[in-house]
């Protein structure tokens, strides 16, 4: 369970902004909340159900650098020949990149992306009890990564757990 105020205190964000996502989180079923004393948010959907792409969509709005190549929210640009427009080809070309590699990983994947990293690197994730042991979740070196329920699911009765971490390009290759 996520309490908004330890979330906001942790990462110097104020609550009433971290409760807007949190609504719109809710509202679209990834994450369901209880109220209290020991109340907050948690996930209402497995990691692996959770696209990233959709996510920022959500909150975010259109992944698309220009509204002319948008596929949610397309507005006509003032160039007079779109269908010829050297900007909007390129721009067509990276709202697609974009879309694909978000669209492609879920929270599950980028969870096991930052564990992995975190286990070439020797370093004990913050967001891990410290009794549990990494080698446990992770896949052993040179194992295929586990896309399904039983490592990544296990992520969840970790006190201290979080759900996301940031993802760059190098922790991908690098942990291959």
């Amino acid at each position: 369970m996520l309490q908004v105020s330890e979330l906001a205190s942790k990462e110097k964000l104020p609550i009433k902004f971290l409760e807007q996502i949190f609504s719109q989180l809710k509202r679209a079923g990834y994450v369901e909340s209880r109220r209290g004393k020991y109340g907050g948010y948690s996930l209402a959907r497995p990691m692996r159900q959770i696209k990233f792409g959709e996510v920022i969509r959500l909150i975010d709005g259109p992944l698309a650098p220009i509204r002319c190549v948008s596929h949610t929210s397309y507005v006509r640009c003032s160039c007079p020949d779109e269908a010829h427009c050297g900007l909007r080809m390129l721009m067509f070309d990276v709202r697609n990149a974009i879309s694909t590699i978000l669209d492609r990983h879920t929270l599950a994947d980028i969870v096991e992306i930052t564990l992995r990293k975190y286990r070439r690197d020797k370093i004990t994730p913050p967001f891990l009890h410290r009794s549990v042991a990494l080698a446990s979740i992770l896949p052993k070196e040179g194992e295929q990564p586990n896309r399904g329920k039983s490592r990544v699911e296990a992520l969840k009765h970790f006190s201290g757990y979080q759900g996301s971490q940031s993802y760059n390009g190098r922790a991908k290759d690098a942990a291959k």
